[in-house]
């Protein structure tokens, strides 16, 4: 035994899964509920702050299957769709999730992340999951007999040794395992920083489209508008290094509102609007792992990639990630002769979802593909398609495919007839993406 471990706690489990966010909340139930032995560790304590509060219809029908729908609802507000706001474009453009291909998810929900990761990580713990709040996970061994040790460490000082037939790395941006193995690399087609902060009192869209999102562009990328319940409404911008690098001594709160000064939009909804938490700051939003599974492990949602948060994506690939690694672990486990088969359809599931986002991703701020957002057009039926991939609707339910071979098509077309622009455009996108001091970026004086 190693000597470091005398006073460890020794137990042993099926499945270990670090870090108890939507990832980790959704694998750990559903393979609970196929009768393995879950241990589920989360380094905070929930409830606790997390960004990233808006989510995809696509959600709402794997909260029905994790038995949380009722929970979320009641927690949530109501989003019928989301508007885009363009400082060159005279007009707004909303889109209403009910005009998608598939007309079964016509809404999602805006949430506070600290209570909609707790419903999920105490819905696992009701479904069997063995869960530990502020316990942190700080090594790993992958030993010859295809198990799994890893050593914990817990708030109060108590360490715990976990030896586990398989590892579900969930930990979000700490990736786990990515950085001990080395494997994570910097997104070179995409780098962006976020500030963010949660305001009262700001003004809203009326009626049903008051849940909508809002997305404003601006000339350093885009904020977004997120109405919370209880009068919370969340604001942050989205921008380029360089852009970061202009704060120059100022707080990132004072950067923020300067930034919000030059957004007329936005500056208009916020006019009276105050900030009830601190502004924080994230830099490299956009990374991946080399690879995202092994034999006896797999890398879920940001602890394998992230891109961007314009389409909302993050929970949904999360989440979607869990369920699939579920099945995935569950073969593995009682069926080792297809565990390879099984492995290799993850790992296909797990690149497809970023991959159909980060097309858009990588030009949303191109100001060709603003005009194809602020002028939809549903020739060959390419507005329903792009609306069922802002739904998430992007793992075959529904037939999109050619739609958005066409929607590509007639971009490269747009391209093509407008040469100098696109060129332009793909020149100061070069630009944007250079990195630049990421400690830096997310320093708050």
């Amino acid at each position: 035994m190693n000597p470091d471990n005398a006073g460890a706690d020794h137990q042993t489990c099926d499945v270990l899964v670090i870090g108890g966010g939507p990832a980790g909340s959704t694998v750990s139930p559903l393979l609970a509920g196929k009768g393995h032995r879950v241990v589920m560790l989360e380094k905070a304590h929930h409830p606790r702050f997390h960004i990233g509060e808006s989510l995809l219809p696509a959600n709402l029908p794997l909260l029905e299957r994790l038995g949380v729908a009722e929970e979320v609802r009641a927690i949530g507000q109501h989003k019928p769709g989301a508007e885009f706001v363009s400082p060159h474009h005279a007009h707004t453009q909303t889109f209403e999730f009910a005009d998608a291909w598939d007309k079964s998810m016509p809404f999602a929900y805006q949430v506070k992340r600290a209570e909609f990761d707790e419903i999920l990580f105490r819905n696992a713990a009701r479904k069997g999951v063995e869960v530990h709040e502020g316990c942190r996970a700080r090594s790993v061994e992958f030993l010859a007999d295809q198990t799994v040790r890893v050593h914990a460490e817990h708030d109060d000082g108590r360490t715990s040794v976990w030896h586990a037939k398989f590892l579900v790395d969930a930990s979000g941006r700490d990736t786990f395992l990515a950085s001990r193995f080395k494997i994570k690399e910097r997104n070179p087609r995409h780098n962006s920083a976020a500030v963010y902060g949660h305001f009262a009192n700001a003004h809203r869209n009326r009626g049903e489209a008051e849940g909508n999102i809002t997305i404003f562009w601006f000339d350093h990328g885009w904020f977004w508008f997120i109405p919370l319940t209880g009068g919370v409404t969340s604001v942050g911008m989205v921008t380029w290094p360089y852009h970061m690098k202009t704060r120059q001594g100022r707080s990132v709160e004072q950067f923020l509102m300067d930034n919000v000064a030059t957004c007329a939009g936005l500056a208009e909804r916020l006019k009276d609007a105050h900030l009830v938490a601190p502004v924080e700051a994230t830099g490299n939003f956009s990374y991946a792992a080399r690879r995202n599974h092994g034999n006896n492990y797999l890398m879920l949602g940001d602890a394998y990639t992230f891109i961007d948060p314009v389409f909302s994506s993050g929970v949904w690939l999360a989440m979607n990630g869990g369920e699939v690694g579920a099945q995935t672990i569950d073969t593995c486990l009682r069926q080792p002769a297809q565990a390879r088969a099984a492995l290799r359809h993850f790992d296909r599931q797990s690149r497809h979802g970023p991959k159909a986002f980060s097309w858009f991703i990588y030009r949303v701020t191109n100001p060709i593909m603003r005009d194809f957002f602020m002028g939809p057009r549903n020739i060959f039926r390419v507005k329903e398609a792009l609306l069922s991939t802002l739904a998430g609707d992007v793992y075959g339910g529904a037939p999109i495919g050619r739609s958005m071979l066409a929607f590509k098509t007639l971009y490269l077309l747009a391209n093509l007839t407008q040469p100098r622009r696109a060129f332009a455009a793909w020149r100061k996108r070069r630009f944007n993406i250079q990195p630049a001091d990421e400690a830096a970026l997310a320093r708050t004086p």
